[in-house]
């Protein structure tokens, strides 16, 4: 963020449309785009934090609505091309737990690395209806931008310049991400170490 409005403005179309991307084609770091964002606005302008935090916010709504989109209305059709999706028991075992927990299990699947597709396959799939999705997701958007610019304040209060702020929310993001990725791991082994001694 540079006190340029303009500038300021265009930096903030920029996130939302790469956070959209990053939430429509899950490949890019969007979480830390918003950890960045927040460094940035810390350093030049203050003012600029609420709008990282509604670029992503906008941006992540936006992409989670067309993935759902097209889960919902083109599922079927990918599950029978794909036969993983129509016998995988993950994904029957997410659908129950989506019957049961919806809202916990839609807010919490924005903030767990790699969890966010499934449920919105499985919802999708389960013809989950399009107007509380909408209102839950948008909670649940909400939520993940505030965290991941929370990292990113935690990054710019670490260090003093702007790029090391940057690094270090980038670096967060990541160790984040890593040890969720293994305790998730370390609950399915113990899961299915479980099931098996049944």
């Amino acid at each position: 963020m540079s006190g340029d409005t303009r500038f300021d403005l265009w930096y903030l179309i920029a996130l939302a449309g790469a956070v959209l991307v990053g939430a429509v084609l899950p490949v890019l770091p969007t979480g830390a785009a918003v950890s960045a964002g927040a460094v940035l606005a810390l350093h030049n302008n203050p003012i600029g934090l609420g709008g990282v935090l509604i670029a992503g916010m906008a941006g992540a709504y936006a992409g989670d609505l067309i993935v759902y989109a097209g889960c919902r209305f083109g599922g079927e059709r990918l599950a029978k091309r794909v036969g993983w999706l129509r016998d995988n028991a993950s994904l029957d075992a997410l659908r129950v737990r989506l019957d049961a927990h919806e809202i916990s299990v839609l807010l919490t699947s924005r903030l767990i690395p790699g969890g966010r597709v499934p449920v919105l396959l499985a919802a999708g799939l389960a013809g989950y209806p399009w107007e509380r999705f909408a209102l839950v997701d948008l909670a649940a958007s909400s939520l993940w931008a505030a965290v991941y610019m929370a990292i990113g304040l935690l990054g710019y209060a670490l260090f003093d310049e702007p790029w090391e702020g940057v690094l270090a929310a980038i670096v967060l993001v990541v160790l984040v991400t890593v040890l969720s990725s293994l305790v998730q791991r370390a609950r399915r082994k113990r899961a299915a170490a479980r099931s098996d001694s049944e």
